[in-house]
């Protein structure tokens, strides 16, 4: 009888710890997905820059219209990518439950990627806002 019984605890031991693992994969694709965010926000942060920077080094540009467009094009699609970076990631977030980690709150990161995409797009619009004064 007692075969039985300690056969009996072996496995439900063992289920404890396929469920303990199962848990701590679920936390660690939690710090996954917010490890994943922040680069695709540093990836927006690295478009909008680049799109000052084309703008900045190509100021003298012929015709001046195509570096405005060209730099507006990276501007945008940082903000585009900021956009789809937190409805990705609140995605995934809302799919999951955490076990022992402190989740990234889902508002904190769609009210900074709000900023970030609102930003961008008024940068683009001021781009092609800033009068250029005419070389004498």
């Amino acid at each position: 009888m007692t075969k039985k019984s300690d056969s009996n605890d072996l496995a439900e031991q063992r289920t404890d710890w396929a469920e303990d693992r199962t848990d701590l994969a679920e936390d660690r694709t939690i710090q996954a997905t917010e490890r994943t965010y922040a680069g695709w926000l540093r990836t927006a942060f690295a478009a909008i820059g680049i799109g000052l920077g084309f703008r900045a080094v190509f100021g003298e540009f012929e015709p001046p219209w195509l570096a405005q467009a060209i730099a507006t094009v990276f501007i945008i699609l940082g903000g585009i990518i900021s956009w789809q970076a937190q409805k990705n990631a609140c995605k995934s977030l809302s799919r999951m439950d955490p076990h022992e980690v402190d989740v990234p709150k889902p508002l904190q990161m769609r009210w900074l990627s709000y900023i970030i995409s609102a930003a961008a797009f008024i940068l683009a619009i001021a781009l092609w806002l800033l009068h250029q004064p005419e070389a004498l």
